[in-house]
């Protein structure tokens, strides 16, 4: 049976960022009338479903990145029967940091029709906490892990003039704050942490002071660090470090 015959979609459904009070009214319809819907993590979902009533879907089954490709296979084969299949991840958008870009990417090649349901999205959110320009943006997902390809992929947006929004780990906060202010140079930024929860957090100062801020502890959830562009505006010039400081020391 063709796509065309099957007339099934497949509905990419942003889920709340935090707080479930976030979804929309046409999300919680759509994940009621489904007979299938694919999660990220079935026991995150089922948390959504029973704050909004949702009765378990005939088929509830799970893609993360250790099988994306096997339930890619499994979705489009209820596509092609011409079953309409539900897509969200625990928070924000299938796809974007999350996994999904597989499934989304072989529907689209079958030619099955792709519906998206706004939602919310942390990069939006973050941008607009930030207080950073918002007029040119450019969103970039997990930098590397390692010294030297972190480096290397803050580099390439060194010289451009758009905010750069990243997620980060909370483990690897501080070192992805000092790196940045390496390779970029003392700009304004914010880190936004916990985003729409209880006990959100919202710190905006430069590099240098967030990099100090963050260099030592763990954060608690999830991360979001915005960075200004190359504009003098929102960029410093690195301290006179020619004159020795001043001694600390005792007079004791």
């Amino acid at each position: 049976m063709s796509a065309e015959a099957a007339g099934a979609t497949l509905y990419v459904v942003a889920t709340p960022i935090g707080n479930l009070e976030d979804v929309t009214y046409r999300a919680v319809r759509l994940l009621k009338e489904l007979k299938a819907v694919a999660c990220e993590d079935t026991r995150h979902t089922r948390i959504l479903f029973d704050r909004y009533g949702v009765s378990k879907p005939d088929l509830l089954m799970s893609y993360h990145e250790h099988n994306e490709d096997r339930a890619a296979d499994r979705i489009i084969q209820l596509l092609r029967s011409g079953l309409s299949v539900g897509l969200v991840s625990n928070a924000g958008y299938p796809g974007i940091s999350d996994p999904g870009y597989v499934i989304l990417t072989r529907a689209a090649e079958a030619g099955y029709r792709i519906e998206v349901i706004p939602g919310g999205s942390a990069v939006p959110h973050a941008l607009l906490l930030s207080g950073l320009p918002t007029s040119s943006f450019t969103f970039k997902g997990f930098p590397p892990r390692k010294p030297g390809p972190l480096r290397r992929f803050l580099a390439m947006d060194a010289d451009l003039p758009h905010t750069l929004i990243v997620f980060e780990s909370p483990h690897r906060l501080g070192a992805l704050l000092q790196a940045s202010l390496e390779v970029l140079g003392d700009r304004k930024a914010a880190v936004c942490v916990e985003m729409t929860k209880k006990f959100e957090d919202v710190r905006r100062h430069w590099l240098s002071e967030l990099a100090r801020q963050y260099a030592v502890g763990v954060v608690r959830g999830e991360v979001t660090v915005v960075i200004a562009g190359a504009n003098p505006k929102f960029r410093r010039a690195a301290p006179d470090r020619s004159e020795a400081p001043e001694s600390s020391e005792s007079s004791e």
